[in-house]
């Protein structure tokens, strides 16, 4: 798995980096592995694959499951938990865009050519 680092330490503050195992990352959600696949093939979360297959996930993937896991604990099925967590995932990214565009000012009028 290649990183962004030159330095192993610098791995442990990545939240990207794909630290923890299926069946660590599951005791830690305390939830089972088919969980995480689910959410996999619902594509919440992607795992990244060791060179011998077995998939990894990072924190931030951890924090994704977690909130999952939660909607899932409160009755919702997986599927619509997946496609809330997506929804305010692009809500959020719009609304960062959005702050972006405000911050930069509006565009100056275009003259038209004669």
């Amino acid at each position: 798995m290649p990183s962004r680092s030159t330095r192993p330490a610098d791995n442990l503050d990545d939240d990207d980096y794909p630290a923890y195992t299926m069946g660590r990352a599951a005791e830690m959600l305390d939830t089972t592995p088919a969980f995480l696949r689910t959410l996999g093939e619902h594509r919440l979360i992607t795992p990244l694959r060791s060179e011998g297959g077995h998939r990894r996930y990072s924190r931030y993937q951890l924090r994704i499951a977690a909130r999952a896991r939660e909607l899932v604990d409160r009755g919702t099925p997986i599927e619509a938990a997946c496609r809330i967590i997506i929804l305010e995932d692009q809500l959020e990214e719009a609304q960062r865009i959005n702050e972006q565009l405000r911050a930069q000012g509006p565009e100056p009028p275009s003259r038209a050519s004669a």
